[in-house]
């Protein structure tokens, strides 16, 4: 009922998931991700315990492949759930269960992997993957939004749309962006829209939070919102 793509942008180390589907709040359950660890998507007839048994697995160290080896092994309703992950070493691992809605799959492809069910065709995968692969210019936020808006060109989810989500870790165990659309009737163009807007001002105010290098971050209003006064209108 969902198709996603978990990623990690060369350019700067961070972890992204983004994800569609016609079905309510995808955002909830099915995005996981924390910095320098790694990131996955839960799907299909979904187990949420995935997320938070994944990450943790991950910030032991241990590799995306026996990440889902552990996960779907240990569930006895391993046939209807999807899965994939992405560890902090550059590892892939994908599981697509023999019992998902048709058309499901997964395909794994250097620095990222694009997986679904209950999809119109292949096509929505390729598709997905193809644009994310040609997009190697944008912002990372904007790539994987413009990945999903040809994954659902192609077809997407064959029940039609209405929640997506992009969830965008850096450094911290906090996200660096976490979008959520959970109601929509086009989700995509809305997430696309609430993107813009996070550019618009809180991108730059959280460059002032604190991290796990710096305990306290900037808490002088006065030099954050001189900081803020120098950002550019946006459309310039």
């Amino acid at each position: 009922m969902t198709w996603s793509i978990v990623a990690r942008d060369p350019a700067t180390g961070a972890f992204g998931v983004a994800v569609a589907t016609r079905f309510f709040a995808v955002g909830a359950l099915c995005v996981h991700a924390d910095g320098g660890v790694g990131a996955l998507a839960t799907q299909a007839l979904i187990n949420p315990t995935f997320g938070p048994r994944g990450i943790r697995l991950l910030r032991d160290g241990i590799s995306a492949a026996r990440v889902v080896d552990a996960l779907v092994d240990a569930d006895p309703g391993r046939a209807t759930r999807q899965l994939h992950v992405q560890d902090a070493r550059g590892g892939i691992a994908a599981h697509t269960g023999a019992e998902c809605v048709p058309w499901c799959g997964h395909a794994v492809h250097d620095g990222f992997s694009v997986a679904g069910n209950m999809l119109a065709g292949p096509e929505v995968i390729a598709e997905t993957a193809r644009v994310y692969a040609a997009r190697a210019g944008l912002p990372f936020a904007r790539r994987l939004i413009e990945a999903l808006k040809a994954g659902e060109a192609a077809g997407g989810d064959k029940r039609g749309k209405q929640s997506a989500a992009l969830r965008i870790h850096t450094t911290e165990e906090y996200p660096a962006l976490d979008l959520r659309v959970d109601d929509h009737a086009d989700p995509l163009a809305e997430l696309e829209r609430l993107e813009a807007v996070s550019r618009e001002r809180f991108v730059h105010f959280a460059r002032f939070f604190a991290t796990r290098a710096d305990a306290g971050g900037t808490w002088d209003r006065s030099v954050i919102e001189a900081a803020l006064a120098q950002v550019p209108p946006p459309g310039r």
